[in-house]
């Protein structure tokens, strides 16, 4: 379904009891809302699971032009507004986890407990570079040009040889996302800066990391852990940045437990 937010058409879905508590899931750069098909199935039984597209991704609008973390954080909070959606536990991974770092700053009435997963607080060294040169890259040849490089950072090389079935609906959904959209975010996170300003979160937070995540390792969920106050860290063994696809069955238990208070 779509809706319009933020003058853009933003694409969703809505599952679960009408009146169970809501979950909200942000994938990250170069998928899109399917990137969680493995944990809305668990989930959807006793919770509101609203997935959508980021502002450039799947099938929400892709407007040309640099977009910025403040405007992605702001078409959470307008998606919810429409929905009417007042309060909402939120689960972002990648790029979703840096958009939510922001909503629970901008907007931190709206979220109850914030899951933070393969993500981090800023830009390390030479990150804003290597985002130009894929800008570059996509922008030459399309989408393709990125497809090999990111699912071999995305995946242990095991996972890979083993599980096409699951690494190929990721290369599709790399290979889909508009041009537009991969550039306008890319040039999003490229500001990201928010390491000095997480002790301003106030909603429970969960960070968790695949062991292997070359692109957003361990260290990086230590600093959100310590700066974010009373945080928790999992760290899943055998996963690389989509932990969440990689070692669905130990990401799920986390996510479950965290969401039922455990």
């Amino acid at each position: 379904m779509k809706i319009a937010v933020n003058g853009i058409d933003v694409n969703y879905t809505l599952e679960g009891p009408d009146q169970g508590p809501v979950v909200t899931m942000s994938h990250s750069l170069a998928t899109n809302l399917g990137m969680w098909e493995p944990q809305a199935a668990a989930l959807r039984d006793r919770y509101r699971v609203l997935r959508y597209d980021t502002r450039g991704h799947g099938q929400t609008d892709a407007p040309r032009g640099a977009y910025t973390l403040d405007q992605l954080a702001d078409d959470v909070c307008g998606l919810l507004d429409a929905l009417g959606i007042g309060r909402t536990h939120y689960v972002g991974l990648s790029m979703g986890g840096m958009i939510g770092q922001n909503l629970a700053l901008r907007h931190g009435d709206v979220v109850d407990r914030l899951m933070l997963c393969d993500t981090a607080s800023a830009m390390p060294a030479g990150a804003a570079d290597l985002l130009n040169e894929r800008i570059a890259a996509v922008e030459a040849g399309g989408m393709e040009a990125v497809v090999a490089g990111t699912i071999e950072r995305w995946f242990t090389p095991s996972f890979i040889a083993a599980n096409d079935d699951r690494v190929e609906p990721v290369r599709e959904m790399i290979r889909t996302t508009p041009v537009a959209g991969y550039a306008g975010c890319s040039h999003a996170l490229k500001t990201l800066d928010l390491t000095a300003k997480l002790g301003g979160i106030t909603a429970l937070t969960l960070a968790i990391v695949g062991e292997d995540d070359p692109g957003t390792p361990v260290a990086a969920h230590e600093v959100i852990r310590d700066n974010i106050p009373g945080a928790k860290l999992v760290v899943l063994p055998s996963a690389m940045h989509l932990s969440n696809i990689e070692q669905a069955e130990k990401f799920n238990a986390a996510l479950m437990g965290f969401l039922d208070g455990s």
